[in-house]
This record gives C-alpha cells, sequence and structure tokens, in this order.
C-alpha cells in the first residue's frame, strides 16, 4: 500500500477518502470498531474523527476517555508517516500523555499538522517527535489536549526479540 500516494489523493476527492478511511479499517483494525476515521486532509493536515455513539461510550454516556486519546494518536501517527519513507524508518509511539477537560457528548475531532521539512535530513539513529494534540467536539469544546512522544530508528537499527 502506497500511503503518501493514497493520501495525496484523498485530500483531493471524498472517493479517495473514503477508499483510504476503508483500507486503513483493515491496516489499524482497532479503529474500524468504533469508527474512526480520517475526516479532512488539507495542505498537509490531518483531521480524524470519533463519532459519538454507543460503541464508543462510557459508564456516563461521553466518549471514552481511550477513544480521545486514540483519535488524537491517528492524527498524529498518519502526520508523521504520510512524510516518512517507511521502508527506511520504523514509527512507534514512546509514550502518551492527555489531559482532559471536557466531556464529549457530540463527535470528536483531532487536528494535526508539520511542516514538510521537519525529517528535513536523513536520520541516522533514533529520533524523538513530540507532537501536541488539541480534541475538541462539533461545537469547538477543548475537550483534550494529548502530548504524544514518537521513536523514529532506522530500520537496520531496530532489534526485536522473537
Amino acid at each position: 500500500m502506497d500511503l503518501v500516494r493514497l493520501i495525496n489523493q484523498a485530500e483531493k476527492s471524498s472517493f479517495h477518502l473514503w477508499k483510504l478511511n476503508l483500507l486503513l479499517g483493515f491496516v489499524v483494525p482497532f479503529n474500524k470498531r468504533h469508527n474512526i476515521k480520517v475526516a479532512e486532509i488539507k495542505n498537509g493536515e490531518f483531521t480524524t474523527l470519533i463519532p459519538y455513539k454507543k460503541k464508543n461510550f462510557n459508564h456516563i454516556k461521553g466518549i471514552h476517555a481511550c477513544g480521545l486519546a486514540t483519535v488524537a494518536e491517528y492524527a498524529s501517527g498518519l502526520s508523521i508517516l504520510y512524510r516518512l519513507d517507511v521502508k527506511k524508518y520504523r514509527l512507534i509511539m514512546k509514550s502518551i500523555a492527555v489531559e482532559y477537560f471536557y466531556q464529549a457528548k457530540m463527535d470528536a475531532t483531532a487536528k494535526v499538522s508539520k511542516p514538510d521539512n521537519f525529517l528535513s535530513s536523513g536520520l541516522n539513529d533514533v529520533l524523538e517527535i513530540k507532537d501536541e494534540i488539541t480534541i475538541n467536539d462539533k461545537a469547538s469544546n477543548h475537550l483534550a489536549s494529548a502530548t504524544i512522544v514518537w521513536q523514529i530508528k532506522p530500520w537496520e537499527k531496530v532489534k526485536t526479540n522473537l
């Protein structure tokens, strides 16, 4: 799957945005159940949405805190993957911290943008990127702020135990 090509097409066409969301539903199956989607891509800015629906509710019928964290992670991760050569580099979340301010009683969105040159030079070692993401509802209420630290590493430096 050529993610960059799909994202570029989705930025220009609602059909291709639908197609991107369909494919991402298979690649990231956790988000499919919760109907988390890319709502809009515009000038390198990614907006993801988690709908206000029963599957996403907590015990007081608001969107669950973990759902709000996930919608922020999704926007942030896609904005990095869009600018990263995934054949050369591995992206993994190192940490996430979320501060909540307001109950989510309607659809919620997370927006994030990055300059195209935020990874301007080649990467030879581990790089950490800290992202600040704001999550709002349809009425522009500030629901939460997420801070995510991503680790980017060349594949040849990745060590795993099997």
